[in-house]
């Protein structure tokens, strides 16, 4: 038992910074820069996504053993494009304005490389529970990246936090961080931070003479004996 949640949360943590979706897998990044000039955009993008991580993860596994491989990928968009309409609806229901606000980029959820790639790769080959746990913690790396982003854009270019007056008594705004430009800077920036917190880049250390299998006929090792010696 205790293995089995070790592991989940594994899957579960692997998707807010490892492997972040989009700072380390960098998947759908259109919608990112597109959706994140508001902290209250990228909120509503993200938990719109999360839903239907999850809801299509747990269907497309239910089924994976149902649905003929051929037919596979066009299987999964019809999927996830049913969880889609369910979000897009509650969402003109329930807040027109952040329908508006997000505007095309919500129904192209349905072709988001982020949800048709853990269909592929995970939901498809693995059991119920790991698929929803796969998907909720992708959902929230997903989420996570679009707030940090929507957050340092609209507080710069805005002067404002979803909405509210923080730094707009204090400073001009720089518009230049709600266009696509600096849109792109926040987005190198935040991907920068997550290769640094994922360790990885590093060159690899040197392993010395010692471990080299052919140290005994080495020169190189050879000379540097005799020069320790002379030094002696």
């Amino acid at each position: 038992m205790e293995k089995k949640k070790n592991s989940l949360l594994r899957e579960f943590t692997k998707g807010i910074v490892k492997e972040n979706p989009v700072l380390r897998l960098v998947l759908g990044c259109c919608a990112t820069l597109a959706v994140t000039t508001a902290a209250s955009n990228a909120i509503g993008m993200g938990a719109a996504t999360t839903f239907v991580l999850v809801c299509s993860n747990a269907a497309i596994s239910l089924l994976r053993k149902v649905i003929p491989d051929k037919i596979r990928i066009p299987a999964f968009i019809t999927i996830i494009a049913g969880f889609v309409t369910v979000v897009q609806m509650f969402i003109q229901a329930f807040s027109p304005d952040l329908d508006e606000a997000l505007g095309v980029f919500l129904p192209l959820i349905v072709v988001n490389c982020i949800i048709l790639g853990r269909a592929e790769m995970y939901a498809s080959k693995n059991k119920v529970l790991p698929s929803i746990v796969d998907g909720l913690g992708m959902g929230v790396g997903f989420t996570a990246t679009l707030l940090c982003m929507g957050i340092i854009r609209e507080l710069l270019g805005a002067g404002t936090v979803f909405g509210l007056p923080i730094l707009s008594n204090f400073m001009e705004p720089i518009i230049i961080f709600l266009l696509p430009p600096g849109g792109f800077f926040v987005f190198g920036m935040l991907v920068a931070l997550a290769g640094k917190l994922s360790e990885e880049g590093k060159a690899p250390a040197a392993p010395g003479c010692d471990h080299c299998p052919l140290a005994a006929s080495c020169t190189k090792l050879a000379e540097k004996s005799g020069s320790r010696k002379e030094g002696a």
